[in-house]
């Protein structure tokens, strides 16, 4: 059987250059792994990676349309990706630092998950999309 591994999520987003800027910042994409534009499409993309295995695409679109859950039970009413959830060693360090220092909207603070030993939080990006910091024991 085929193995199947995690290569990259896509993002569509309003303004490249911001959000580009804002998760390399934020989060340590500071890698570019390629970039593709399609004028006659109205598109523009970029693969940021962290060098270590978090790869993000995001695709600007002339005329797209934002999407904004209140929160993350929001985003399940429409069958889609609703958010990208990242695994962080200190929960509430990587929680203040993306409020305090890169400006990420709180959508719920740290609390305690379902499973023993795993703490969450849910913040948005610039453009709203929606981020889950997750801590676990074993972290």
């Amino acid at each position: 059987m085929t193995a199947f591994r995690f290569h990259h999520l896509s993002i569509s987003v309003a303004d490249l250059s911001k959000q580009e800027a804002w998760y390399r910042d934020a989060l340590g994409l500071t890698t570019v792994e390629e970039r593709l534009e399609l004028p006659e499409a109205g598109v523009r993309t970029a693969v940021l990676s962290d060098g270590a295995g978090l790869r993000v695409e995001f695709t600007e679109r002339s005329g797209s349309e934002p999407v904004v859950h209140a929160d993350p039970f929001a985003a399940t009413a429409s069958q889609t990706f609703t958010h990208l959830a990242l695994q962080v060693a200190d929960l509430d360090a990587a929680f203040e630092r993306l409020i305090a220092e890169h400006g990420a909207e709180v959508v719920s603070s740290p609390a305690a998950g379902v499973t023993a030993g795993m703490r969450y939080a849910y913040v948005r990006d610039p453009e709203g999309n929606l981020l889950e910091l997750i801590e676990t024991s074993a972290s």
